[in-house]
């Protein structure tokens, strides 16, 4: 399968699209110091193939390359920090 991880700064959400299709979300603010992850979703048909899990880590990772700090407010967020900790902001 194809997965992909975009930036939708207009909606506030990190996207992940399964052969095109908009699987999941991972909703956030930011500010030019931080980005707050405060929600995240994976729509029913995806949920259980690791849908989640590739939307946190792109998600996290493109977060983490624009120097904000990473501020995980979403419990789904938060749980994949603690298993991958490399993707956590360095501030």
């Amino acid at each position: 399968m194809d997965y992909q991880v975009i930036d939708n700064p207009d909606r506030h959400r990190f996207e992940i699209r399964v052969e095109g299709e908009l699987a999941g979300a991972a909703y956030y603010t930011a500010t030019d110091a931080e980005i707050v992850f405060t929600h995240t979703e994976v729509e029913p048909q995806f949920e259980g193939k690791g849908v989640g899990s590739r939307l946190a880590a792109g998600a996290l990772t493109r977060a983490k390359e624009t120097g904000r700090r990473i501020v995980p407010q979403c419990p789904f967020i938060a749980a994949y920090l603690k298993k991958h900790p490399e993707l956590a902001s360095a501030a």
